[in-house]
């Protein structure tokens, strides 16, 4: 899985004109689900966000998680975070995974989310032509690959 989190004071998700969800300050993360992800992914992604260290403290300082500031998700399905450009200008999406299972393996991400974090956790609709809104606090934005940890 490759998700890309943004730290933000706000965010939004519209389909057709109406907004169909909205957070305040937490972290807005698109997911991307490749073909070769699983269970092991979503518990290490889930546990790895509901606990990264990326608030800041009365000082500053980056010590604060999604917890101890109790902010909220907002979850978007990007399967163009696995595109890839290796040859020719048009992106290739081998990689992620199909569909049918990057619907399924989303929607268990949304829940081990929520039941690990014990914090809010909204979404966009899978496969919805979406528009983002967001207001970066910061800016913060982490990429996270679990194929590629360093």
């Amino acid at each position: 899985m490759r998700a890309v989190i943004q730290r933000v004071a706000r965010a939004q998700v519209e389909i057709d004109g109406s907004i169909h969800s909205a957070i305040g300050k937490g972290m807005l993360i698109l997911l991307g689900v490749e073909g070769t992800d699983g269970e092991d992914d979503i518990l290490w992604l889930s546990g790895k966000l509901s606990t990264l260290r990326i608030f800041g403290d009365q000082e500053g300082k980056m010590n604060l998680s999604i917890q101890d500031i109790a902010g909220e998700f907002l979850v978007v399905s990007q399967f163009t975070l696995h595109a890839s450009l290796k040859k020719g200008n048009r992106p290739s999406f081998l990689n992620a995974a199909r569909p049918e299972i990057a619907k399924q393996l989303y929607e268990q991400f949304l829940t081990s989310l929520e039941s690990i974090s014990r914090l809010k956790v909204s979404s966009g609709i899978f496969a919805a032509d979406m528009q983002i809104t967001l207001m970066n606090d910061g800016p913060v934005t982490i990429i996270i690959d679990t194929k590629h940890l360093e």
